[in-house]
């Protein structure tokens, strides 16, 4: 009889196991004349060489779909076990990105936003710009926490201009992630449904997710990494290419930002803006244009931008000269 130990790392174990072990219990039915014992974060397996081969590839199916989805369910299992491990990639590659916190689906809700996945996949540098509720921002986490899962990067870096402070926090009480925290606090609302709060507060700790402005991402470079840039619209052009030139190997970046909420002071040029410019013949970055028809809060803010963009259009007629009148 041959013995095999697999070791879950970074597993929630009851999102794996199921609820009162119930995947592993349709494994073990599976394969009767081998003993399969889950204690901890180990699984025992026992039997002989052939079935214990069989049971490792299955498992470890199943432990890649945990990482990208962050749960296990008996269809999954039952997928595997049928030698269907097709259909399980298939049932992969449908519009839902991880699965969060109790299972809950994040998925690309809207066709612009489905294109800023399809994007992120493609290509390593990609700016999402869009007015506030559309989703930009959330789905950019979702990638990152996805990357994350996944073991394509080692860490996520999340930064953003404190313009609001004028970008001199010393003032501020705490330390710096205290500091800059009510400045993020949309980000956390997002991390907090994609990754349960024990492990979130060890990534933070452990600072596999960092968080930090953008003027303490001068000199560095940020390799294995997940970026992203957000609230860009209030980033100056230097800082924008400050931040642009961190990027190491291995690294995927995301820029955020709506270019209709600019806080910088009136004569400064949005970072943004300058960046969209420059750099829009760039074949290998990303733009992804989100509008009111991608807004996913209440349903009253899609008829505010839409009613400001009116009233942003009338104005800027009103302020085009016009023509002399001949006689």
């Amino acid at each position: 009889m041959v013995e095999k130990i697999i070791v879950l790392e970074n597993v929630a174990l009851p999102d794996f196991f199921g609820a009162e072990d119930t995947n592993i219990r349709e494994i073990r039915q599976a394969f009767p004349e081998s003993r399969i014992v889950a204690r901890g974060n180990e699984i025992r397996i026992q039997g002989s060489s052939p079935e214990i081969v069989k049971i490792n590839e299955i498992i470890n199916q199943l432990l890649e779909h945990y990482h990208r989805f962050g749960k296990v369910d008996l269809a999954d299992v039952r997928l595997c076990l049928n030698d269907d491990s097709a259909s399980l990639l298939r049932k992969d590659k449908d519009d839902t990105i991880i699965f969060g916190v109790k299972g809950l689906p994040i998925k690309a809700k809207t066709p612009n936003q489905q294109e800023l996945v399809k994007q992120a996949n493609d290509k390593d540098i990609v700016f999402a710009l869009g007015p506030a509720g559309t989703g930009k921002t959330y789905v950019a986490v979702a990638l990152a926490v996805r990357a994350l899962k996944n073991k394509l990067v080692r860490k996520i870096i999340i930064t953003r201009p404190a313009v609001e402070a004028g970008e001199s926090l010393g003032f501020l009480p705490g330390d710096m992630r205290e500091k800059i925290d009510p400045y993020l606090r949309p980000i956390y609302d997002a991390f907090e449904e994609m990754i349960p709060a024990e492990k979130l507060k060890h990534y933070l700790e452990e600072n596999i997710i960092e968080i930090a402005p953008i003027a303490f991402m001068r000199g560095r470079t940020l390799s294995n990494a997940f970026i992203l840039l957000d609230e860009a619209q209030n980033t100056t052009s230097m800082q924008m290419k400050m931040c642009l030139t961190r990027m190491g190997q291995n690294s995927k970046m995301i820029i955020t930002g709506d270019v209709s909420q600019i806080d910088l002071p009136t004569k400064q040029r949005s970072g943004l803006i300058d960046a969209v410019h420059i750099l829009k013949k760039v074949k290998d970055i990303g733009f992804v244009y989100l509008d009111g028809k991608d807004v996913v809060r209440h349903y009253l803010v899609r008829q505010i931008i839409e009613a400001y963009d009116r009233n942003d259009a009338v104005d800027s007629d009103k302020r085009k000269p016009t023509e002399p009148k001949t006689e």
